[in-house]
């Protein structure tokens, strides 16, 4: 294959890193063949376009459109950057896609978009068949003014027509309609499409350009993608079937015509979890109850019988959980749950899970409700309710529609019987964790729940997109183990390659510092806090620059960011969460010697860069597994009773997220081969020497074999006499050393 007719052509740069040019080798001859590719890359090694590049070739060669998808907007904004270096060198039609919500110009939900879609549409075309109307009426007037007496006849007809026209079109006046969608079906719109495939264009371009001219980006942007060449949007896109499918219709093609590539492909795990997760809250059954107690609909009481027993039963569940007593489910068991009570006053504004599944029955909300219920059957009853839904929601249709009604109302009740009859169906499949959760609501102070299913194994999401699509490509820094990949998320034999960090192994230092496991009982023994303490201080001490420090948790943080204080002259910045860091970030960038302290499972551990000068030494203190709730087992016994093999759900649910995190974290510097710096981990566990007398605590094995072989361990109080040299070797101090 010549370089100009080839792949190579999709090249923007002089020429590829070495490893580069075999990853797109590889992986032009995987999508060639319709295979998946599972590709780990460090920090280096080019992923996007070794990605990117062939999947342009193969997609140009067999007429299909390259989507690729990430969840990090920063990752978004780089594959704009990219896209757009390709289409200097070769003729590309791309489009970058967001969610309507984000690209709406007047703020309306989806329900009520369709319907002005339709109404808007609806007018348009009124509207033309009247000014055709119009125009044939004169031309028949004209022509019976000149004696021919059938256009008289005929003129009669369309004056006919015209007068039931201009009936509809009051009516259709009097409707809620959407300016700028009508002016995307009135207006010359070639000018609009001219622009954007001129250039790579970001949302916020589209959504600045069409506010200014008076259009709907986001219709333009459908209307006008058709059979393009490659497509940036988010996970949603492709993970959620439903918005898949109007994606592709879209697009124009079908699934076998779309090449998939994922960027930072371990989070698509957690992502196809959230994506099939159902949930319905009490709100919810308490509007519902309230639609039926306004309807006169014979069905309704049937309706508001089972959606009834079923939201006791939910506030039952929760109450119980409170110590009021065993429910009536438990009862008839004759065996509590033997769950402790939790203190209703402690209940918070993040939602906490009540658990309720059980090994040898069904769930406690579902034997509540079995228990709460009486009628003449649960399903005729959700029957009832579904259909009294549907009508309920054509009704507000046409309110909406007809400009009855301000905005477009949701119906509660489809949506209640629709989740109680997936809780009932499908509660007790494998994989699906039923589970009850509570919450405070911040203005009222008032506590009340929700039920939810939870998908507990990715690939029921997954395995499918995998089998429909031509092809894809699963690329991040942490994607080994491949077998785990596969499995969890349904690859039939993919593919699979791996690059470590191609930047000079002279430029850095991987250290496994032999500090106490920090296991979650000895966190806050006062002489391992020291001992941690005095590795962290010595790191912040010999490191010219700056140093990132990850914890486990944000209160593991904030305790040691205390002690750095007191000892310390360094600055020590503070992540929170749930507050933006972007702020954050800059400040301590900006910094020299300070210190950043923050969670490993905040938003800094990946997808954000430190280069150069920002940080030059990265620290991970501790093994940071998350909380391991009645959820998180859920999960590991999905794994269990999916996958043979020994603590198969706990190494797939815990240990090999927890340690891809952890390498993660490791990649936020040495982003450029001229990078200097540290990396170390502060935890006896993950040594080799941990192997022999911490035994399954240990988690060295589960790194990569070529990391393993970069990790050197290192006594806590040798670490500052190692980073001294390393850093004075490389003539990284600004005058004297520190003294250690």
């Amino acid at each position: 294959m010549s370089e100009t007719s080839g792949y190579m052509r999709f090249f923007p740069y002089e020429e590829p890193y070495e490893n580069q040019r075999e990853a797109m080798d590889r992986i032009y001859n995987s999508l060639s063949r319709g295979q998946d590719v599972l590709f780990e890359g460090a920090c280096g090694t080019g992923k996007t376009l070794s990605s990117l590049v062939p999947a342009l070739e193969v997609a140009r060669e067999e007429d299909k459109t390259v989507v690729i998808t990430t969840n990090v907007h920063q990752q978004m904004r780089q594959f704009v950057e990219e896209a757009r270096a390709i289409t200097r060198e070769e003729r590309l039609r791309a489009i970058v896609f967001k969610g309507k919500g984000e690209m709406c110009h007047i703020d309306v939900g989806y329900e009520e978009c369709q319907t002005l879609r339709d109404n808007t549409r609806a007018l348009v075309d009124a509207e033309r068949d009247k000014q055709q109307l119009e125009r044939r009426q004169r031309e028949l007037l004209a022509e019976s003014q000149d004696g021919d007496g059938s256009a008289a006849d005929a003129r009669s007809a369309v004056m006919d027509e015209l007068e039931s026209i201009e009936e509809r079109l009051e009516d259709l006046e009097e409707s809620n309609v959407c300016e700028y969608y009508r002016n995307n079906l009135t207006r010359d719109t070639d000018d609009f499409f001219a622009w954007l495939y001129d250039d790579v264009r970001t949302p916020e371009e589209i959504y600045e350009y069409a506010e200014r001219e008076g259009f709907c980006g986001y219709e333009l942007l459908k209307e006008g993608i058709e059979g393009v060449d490659l497509v940036v949007c988010n996970y949603h896109h492709l993970l959620d079937s439903t918005i898949r499918e109007q994606f592709f219709r879209w697009l124009g093609r079908d699934p076998e015509d779309v090449i998939a590539v994922f960027d930072e492909a371990h989070n698509v795990e957690d992502a196809a979890r959230e994506h099939a997760t159902r949930t319905c809250s009490e709100r919810t059954f308490e509007s519902a109850l309230d639609e039926l107690a306004d309807t006169d609909d014979p069905r309704s009481e049937d309706a508001a019988n089972v959606l009834s027993a079923f939201h006791r039963a939910l506030v039952e569940t929760y109450e119980e959980s409170f110590g009021f007593g065993e429910s009536a489910a438990q009862r008839a068991a004759g065996n509590a749950s033997g769950r402790g009570p939790r203190a209703r006053e402690r209940i918070g504004e993040n939602w906490e899970d009540v658990p309720i599944a059980n090994e040898d029955r069904r769930d406690d909300l579902t034997l509540e409700f079995l228990q709460r219920y009486s009628g003449q059957g649960i399903e005729d009853d959700l029957e009832a309710a579904m259909q009294v839904g549907q009508d309920l929601d054509e009704q507000y249709e046409e309110a909406y529609r007809e400009g009855e009604t301000a905005t477009r109302t949701e119906c509660q009740t489809l949506q209640a019987a629709a989740f109680v009859s997936a809780w009932m169906n499908e509660g007790a499949k494998e994989g699906q964790y039923p589970v009850v959760s509570v919450t405070r609501d911040a203005g009222t102070d008032e506590v009340y729940g929700r039920a939810e299913l939870y998908t507990c194994l990715p690939r029921q999401v997954t395995g499918r997109l995998f089998e429909e699509v031509s092809a894809s490509v699963l690329m991040s820094a942490t994607l080994q183990p491949f077998d785990v990949t596969e499995d969890v998320l349904g690859l039939e034999e993919p593919v699979t390659m791996a690059f470590g960090l191609q930047f000079p192994e002279a430029n850095r230092r991987t250290y496994a510092v032999e500090t106490p496991p920090l296991f979650s009982s000895d966190r806050d023994d006062p002489a391992v806090q020291e001992e941690v303490t005095d590795a962290i201080y010595d790191a912040v001490r010999m490191t010219p620059g700056n140093t990132l420090a990850f914890f486990p948790n944000y209160g593991e943080a904030e305790r040691y960011a205390d002690r750095l204080e007191r000892r310390s002259d360094a600055t020590v910045y503070r992540d929170e969460p749930g507050v933006a860091v972007e702020k954050l970030r800059r400040e301590f960038v900006a910094d020299d010697g300070a210190v950043l302290c923050t969670s490993l499972w905040g938003t800094l551990a990946e997808g954000v860069s430190f280069d150069g000068d920002d940080a030059h030494t990265v620290l991970v203190v501790g093994v940071p597994y998350p909380h391991l709730d009645d959820r998180a087992e859920a999960v590991q016994e999905a794994y269990d009773a999916a996958f043979e093999g020994t603590d198969t759900g706990w190494r797939y649910a815990v240990e090999i997220p927890t340690v891809r995190k952890t390498r993660q974290a490791l990649g936020r510097v040495l982003r450029s081969p001229e990078d200097v710096g540290v990396r170390a981990l502060l935890d006896r566990r993950y040594s080799r020497s941990a192997k022999s007398d911490l035994g399954k605590y240990s988690v060295n094995g589960t790194f990569p074999h070529e990391e393993r072989e970069e990790l050197i361990d290192i006594e806590p109080d040798k670490l500052k006499f190692a980073m001294l040299n390393f850093y004075g070797d490389h003539d990284a101090y600004d005058g004297d050393p520190p003294s250690p």
